[in-house]
């Protein structure tokens, strides 16, 4: 079997894999944040600022997580693109 043919399967798995990991832990993320908006509004006692700045570690907790999926995605299609059959141009 050819090399860049098993290196390119191993690529796809670990893509996947990494997809499906992190959109797991995306699913946990959204629920947990689902839960601490239902305790956030039944905190009666809890100052206004401590509210905003949770609800700012949210907002920064998934524009960062984007990123990270951004650039994971990107360092995947470098990789693709190495392992990429060439193009055979016509004489």
């Amino acid at each position: 079997m050819d090399p860049k043919k098993v290196a390119k399967q191993t690529l796809d798995f670990y893509k996947s894999t990494f997809d499906n990991a992190f959109n797991a832990l995306m699913l946990l993320q959204e629920q947990a944040q689902r839960m601490m908006d239902m305790s956030l509004e039944q905190a009666s006692g809890m100052p206004e600022e401590g509210k905003k700045a949770i609800l700012e570690w949210n907002k920064t907790y998934r524009k960062s997580s984007e990123e990270f999926k951004k650039a994971v995605d990107e360092s995947f299609g470098r990789i693709e693109e190495f392992f990429a059959e060439p193009v055979k141009t016509k004489k």
